[in-house]
């Protein structure tokens, strides 16, 4: 007997939650050779305010938990994510060149990746960390601490490039909100789905599908969002428009940037949206 398959609903992810948009909005998402693959939904400024509230309300308890609790979630979320390798897979390979082994082979790089940022938690204090020789009897002690909410701009690569700027934002205890790649959102909504299934507490990431035109300028000008990572922003007159608005607020920002995902990625998007903090304590007391 035939039967019908039931389609997947693209949805946004705000707050552990998945909404539709707000604005009752969507958009098609096409291969490149042009073929329907889904429905996106299509993120309106309502719905990036909502996660930025989001994102506030789970800072605290993200950035306060120990940052071994925080290499254990993700390395779930690596668990989880392999777990669900062929799922990513068919949603990969029609916008990949080599089908369903590069698919593949960029499923096992993310996980790949997201085990190496987990394996970090725990250690970035003390490669950033240190204890200042003063001329006086104090000691004196620096420690990095997570800047706030980071707005992530996420790179074309919708697997591995988006794992690549969310990790090591999450790692080091900062909240994010993400715009998903535009014109491939599929696999971060599946991410998402993953990650609300993998003790990631809700708010921690949030993920919107949409225009980048629409939602960076709102998440940049943004006076509760901290930091601004513009990586996946290819038009340079709206990264321009974007680095404008977060001067207002004096936000941390990450310029656009094109990058080799597979490359060994450094912990310099880590320290990137981290805030140093230095304590003195006389020695004796």
């Amino acid at each position: 007997m035939s039967r019908l398959s039931v389609r997947k609903t693209y949805k946004l992810y705000i707050g552990g939650a998945f909404p539709r948009s707000e604005s009752g909005r969507s958009y098609p998402v096409t291969s490149p050779k042009g073929e329907f693959l889904a429905n996106a939904s299509q993120a309106s400024r309502k719905d990036a305010r909502d996660a930025v509230v989001a994102a506030r309300k789970a800072f605290p308890g993200w950035s306060g938990a120990t940052p071994y609790n925080r290499g254990q979630i993700l390395y779930r979320v690596a668990e989880m994510l392999e777990g669900r390798r062929a799922q990513f897979a068919e949603e990969l390979a029609p916008a990949r060149q080599g089908g369903k082994r590069a698919a593949l082979e960029a499923v096992d790089a993310a996980v790949d990746r997201m085990v190496w940022y987990a394996g970090w938690s725990d250690k970035i204090a003390s490669v950033r960390g240190a204890a200042n020789p003063v001329a006086g009897p104090y000691f004196n002690l620096s420690s990095p601490e997570p800047t706030g909410v980071v707005a992530i701009v996420a790179p074309a690569d919708p697997l591995l490039g988006l794992v690549s700027v969310v990790a090591p934002v999450i790692v080091t205890g900062n909240t994010c909100v993400v715009v998903a790649s535009e014109p491939s959102p599929l696999a971060s909504i599946t991410l998402a789905e993953v990650m609300a299934t993998s003790d990631l507490p809700g708010g921690v990431v949030n993920v919107l599908t949409g225009r980048q035109a629409e939602l960076a300028p709102w998440l940049a000008a943004h006076m509760d969002v901290n930091g601004l990572d513009l990586t996946g922003v290819a038009d340079a007159d709206l990264a321009l428009r974007c680095e404008q608005a977060a001067a207002e607020n004096l936000k941390r920002v990450l310029r656009p940037a094109q990058e080799d995902w597979t490359a060994d990625p450094g912990i310099g998007r880590m320290t990137r949206f981290l805030e140093t903090k230095t304590v003195w304590h006389p020695v004796g007391i």
